[in-house]
């Protein structure tokens, strides 16, 4: 077994991570005069590669209460496995292309059917993201299951991109607040949809100086 080492935040600090300005990493801490790194968007190979790599200083962090827990010291490369999956890959496609080629002349009048009914449900939406302060900035909507998003403007008002329909959710989250799931749900079929979202603390946010102990196993 790997040897591994464990993260905690023994005296958690209270300053206002949002107050800090911003790093390429996290934010500056005034009170401190040091950086604080913005654990809680890595994930766990980035957060082991940063400890690793940075072990001999002190490290303040924000995190999200689960990532506080063991992480291997390193992780492994599979790439052995990487010749016989292009292979595997490869016969796939090759299969699959012959399959898409059959399928292509019948599925191009389903795509056109489904492409009508989808405009007719098109739903454009737009709102205004607040928290306890007022109106939000820099919030990030996304669209769950994609990469199609957009951040409020100074004012907190946002206009999603893209056309969305009766089921769609859209994730809400901004650093140091609660996440909010919104699932699209166009009871009055209007084609513009207006909402008004409240953000919380997020109060399974940590902040402070990082403790590391390192546990070792048997192999």
């Amino acid at each position: 077994m790997k040897n591994q080492f464990n993260l905690s935040i023994n005296k958690p600090c209270y300053e206002n991570f949002n107050q800090f300005k911003s790093t390429s990493l996290g934010g500056f801490c005034e009170t401190c005069k040091k950086e604080v790194i913005d654990f809680s968007k890595m994930n766990s190979k980035e957060i082991s590669n940063y400890i690793n790599s940075n072990n001999s200083k002190k490290i303040c962090g924000q995190f999200n209460k689960s990532q506080l827990t063991n992480y291997p010291t390193s992780f492994s490369k599979n790439k052995k496995h990487t010749f016989f999956s292009a292979i595997a890959f490869s016969l796939i496609s090759f299969f699959s292309l012959n399959s898409l080629y059959a399928q292509k002349e019948d599925s191009s009048d389903n795509k056109k059917r489904i492409t009508q009914n989808k405009e007719k449900r098109d739903i454009q939406v737009k709102g205004i993201v607040t928290d306890e302060g007022g109106a939000l900035p820099g919030v990030n909507v996304l669209l769950r299951g994609t990469n199609i998003g957009v951040e409020t403007d100074f004012d907190g008002n946002f206009t999603f991109p893209k056309p969305l329909k009766k089921g769609d959710v859209l994730i809400f989250s901004f650093i140091g607040l609660e996440s909010r799931k919104v699932i699209i749900d166009n009871k009055n079929s209007k084609s513009t949809i207006n909402l008004k979202i409240k953000m919380k603390p997020d109060s399974c946010m940590l902040l402070g100086e990082v403790s590391v102990k390192k546990i070792f196993k048997s192999k």
